[in-house]
């Protein structure tokens, strides 16, 4: 199980797919609207997602309180209708408390289909801005060929960056329609062509919107990640067609030079496919990634009868031929087609991922590796260990977490993920509260905004390790349906997993070192018990 990797979904508001099914009509619609947001996100959690991918510019419109776009109808029913508190910031909040990073994923270019930008009236862009949008087989887009365009973009981006602790700026639809054979920029060509080819001069639209979107957030916020979401292929490979449909050729994304430029950090290429459409694309991202992030995105709504009815196991296929391929992780299109499980989905992306990862750092951005904490020193009283420990030095000048770590084994193993056990703010202080002789090792290190780890600093409780041999435990009773325990060796395999009891016996282990742990029905860790035979 690798230590690092994205987790992310991508959470769609636009039509209420995903996220609020609840309107707010009244005041007392909020906490139900908030609450849905929050179940949401425990479940998330549960399954160790580490990005939320979460919808914020839907089409010409915006879940928070801007000073340049309306409020999206997704929150209340009516454009420009204010919910009456700030959806953005509380699902940053939120997201946060559970360890999870969130990126604002932006639609660009599209504004919607005609009869939605009547609706918006004279808050649409297309009434404030009409030099900036085109309308192409039914709906408005931006034009990618006004220098106008990447700049109103870059002032969003702005906003967002300047007012939000986002940990990321996500672009999607950053591309020319889909077969645009016909798209009325002839004019425009003509115009600012300046001998390129109609591909190469589409293709350098695209590229100065990227261009100008990431420069604007690295200048305010350099440790915030830029991402975008381009087709899943990026052009014909030597011995496998595109079949005409990919991101270079067709809708004039250049996104493999996106990365070398140093233009983007992450990309999430929509490979919704199978087969040979599928693996040797993966590989493709892969040897032209350039050193930054490559996270392909998976469709778990092709197991719907609808959406192609694919058998379970070609998922399963593509989560691992992922993580072996890329060692950056997976990201699922779209949330409510892993919560809602179908065929099976939500436990076998369970099993597969039933460590917390953490997420990849961005070593080309950062400048240096933090200091470690300080004065690492431990509390116990009764069965809660307090650990305090003073701030890594640049933690006055740029943002700091604290990752904490524990095992059995001297000193404890910071490169293994199985010894991970949270992440914390500059509270400096970590209160544990388990078996009173359960942990004896410990390590925390400093982490900085782009995800670069320190070098730890031990400490260890001054226990008789023979009184940790354990021939039963008496563990509480259970807290939530369908808990189960789970024992595992010293190299992590598992032992045994079954029903939750309150007394569970030992007595016929060999000598050693093992885990128990107690695990929530979709395999989230709860607690765990270190203990020797």
């Amino acid at each position: 199980m690798p230590k690092y990797e994205y987790r992310a979904v991508w959470l769609t508001t636009i039509e209420n797919l995903d996220w609020p099914r609840t309107l707010v009509k009244s005041p007392a619609d909020i906490p139900l609207q908030k609450r849905e947001l929050t179940n949401i996100l425990d479940s998330l959690q549960m399954l160790n997602v580490n990005t939320v991918l979460l919808q914020t510019r839907v089409r010409g419109d915006v879940i928070y309180p801007s000073s340049i776009e309306p409020f999206s109808k997704v929150l209340t029913g009516v454009h420009g209708g204010n919910p009456g508190y700030d959806a953005l910031a509380f699902a940053i909040e939120e997201c946060h408390k559970r360890g999870m990073q969130l990126h604002a994923w932006l639609v660009t270019l599209p504004l919607g289909k005609a009869q939605h930008v009547r609706g918006m009236g004279r808050s649409s862009l297309k009434n404030r801005r009409p030099e900036l949008c085109c309308l192409y087989k039914g709906s408005w887009y931006m034009e990618p060929a006004r220098q106008g365009t990447a700049d109103y973009l870059s002032s969003l981006v702005r906003e967002i960056v300047s007012n939000y602790d986002v940990d990321g700026i996500h672009l999607d639809y950053v591309r020319y329609p889909d077969a645009p054979k016909n798209y009325p920029d002839t004019k425009l060509y003509r115009r600012y062509g300046a001998g390129l080819s109609l591909a190469e001069w589409r293709r350098s639209n695209i590229t100065r919107i990227v261009s100008a979107v990431y420069g604007t957030v690295k200048s305010i916020k350099p440790w915030v990640r830029v991402s975008c979401a381009p087709l899943g292929k990026h052009a014909d490979l030597t011995f496998y067609s595109s079949l005409g449909y990919n991101a270079r050729n067709t809708v004039f994304q250049d996104a493999q030079q996106w990365l070398r430029d140093g233009i983007m950090d992450i990309l999430f290429p929509m490979i919704y496919f199978n087969g040979n459409n599928f693996y040797p694309f993966v590989r493709d991202w892969q040897e032209n990634s350039y050193g930054r992030h490559v996270v392909p995105g998976l469709a778990p709504y092709r197991l719907l009868p609808e959406y192609g009815d694919w058998d379970l196991l070609e998922l399963k296929r593509q989560l691992y031929t992922s993580r072996s391929a890329f060692a950056h992780g997976a990201a699922l299109f779209r949330t409510r087609h892993l919560l809602d499980n179908p065929k099976g989905f939500m436990q076998a992306y369970a099993q597969i991922n039933n460590r917390p990862s953490l997420v990849p750092p961005l070593t080309w951005c950062a400048k240096q590796t933090p200091c470690p904490p300080t004065n690492l020193v431990g509390v116990r009283r009764g069965d809660t260990l307090a650990l305090h420990w003073s701030p890594a030095s640049q933690a006055d000048t740029l943002p700091m977490r604290y990752n904490v770590y524990m095992s059995i084994d001297a000193p404890c193993d910071i490169s293994d993920i199985r010894n991970y056990v949270t992440t914390v703010s500059a509270d400096s202080v970590y209160k544990w509260s388990g078996y009173s002789l359960s942990t004896v090792h410990w390590a925390v290190t400093s982490v900085d905004a782009y995800g670069v780890e320190s070098e730890p600093r031990y400490w260890s409780e001054k226990t008789d390790n023979r009184s940790m041999c354990r021939s039963e435990f008496t563990l509480p009773e259970p807290t939530a349906w369908g808990m189960q325990i789970v024992l595992r060796d010293a190299a992590g395999y598992i032992l045994y997993k079954g029903r939750y009891n309150t007394r569970v016996g030992v007595s016929g282990l060999p000598s050693g070192a093992y885990m128990l742990e107690i695990v929530s029905r979709r395999w989230a860790v709860l607690k765990r018990y270190p203990f020797t035979r």
